[in-house]
């Protein structure tokens, strides 16, 4: 089983790939996993990454599909892989189908998850984040017990800084620009299936999906 899940930031895509990946039993790949995973261990690929990503460039597209298509190669991905907000855009998605034909690979679906403008604003600026160990909160759909502090390990909440009302204005106007042409991309192709997220239970929108994508 191979899908993609599309969705603006907020949508939850995070909370949804969880819970689909021990239902699929597949390994989730996400360009911001590989790309620090490979900086880690100081690979020719991570260490030409570092180089844009310390000057504060972009990383090419090309250098993003590279890793891509070594992490399809290793051998959790054998039966299938979920792929997480990428492809971004047409461009990629021309790269991603010529390494799966490449490679033998078909595509079985690509998810996009929709939610209303004012939800995903809510859940953004809603959303805190431990300083110590990472854990994701939010003040109106997940509050920590204790304000301010996290349920796991006690440290300190925060908001992080593209989650401010101006910055999320940017970032949604950004992703509709880059995904707009990508949903047509794969709408002609009849691999799109739109699923509605703005409300319902995280378990219901799961379920949705997966009949969807169906099972293998």
């Amino acid at each position: 089983m191979i899908f993609i899940l599309l969705g603006p930031p907020g949508a939850g895509k995070g909370t949804y790939s969880g819970k689909l990946i021990d239902i699929y039993k597949i390994p989730q790949i996400s360009t911001g996993d590989i790309l620090r995973a490979n900086v880690k261990q100081g690979t020719e690929l991570g260490a030409q990454a570092k180089d844009y990503m310390d000057k504060g460039l972009l990383v090419p597209d090309e250098l993003i599909v590279a890793l891509i298509e070594d992490r399809i190669k290793e051998a959790d991905c054998k039966t299938g892989f979920l792929l997480d907000g990428f492809p971004r855009t047409v461009e990629q998605a021309d790269a991603l189908e010529f390494i799966f034909k490449k490679n033998g690979l078909i595509l079985d679906k690509v998810i996009n998850i929709i939610v209303d403008k004012d939800v995903l604003f809510k859940r953004l600026t809603g959303r805190r984040m431990c300083k110590s160990c990472g854990a994701n909160f939010n003040i109106y759909t997940l509050p920590p017990k204790t304000e301010g502090k996290c349920d796991k390990c006690g440290g300190e909440l925060y908001q992080r800084t593209d989650d401010q009302p101006a910055t999320i204005e940017n970032r949604l106007k950004v992703y509709d620009m880059q995904t707009s042409p990508l949903i047509a991309y794969y709408t002609k192709k009849k691999m799109l299936a739109d699923i509605q997220a703005s409300t319902g239970s995280i378990d219901d929108i799961v379920k949705n999906i997966t009949e969807v994508v169906g099972k293998k």
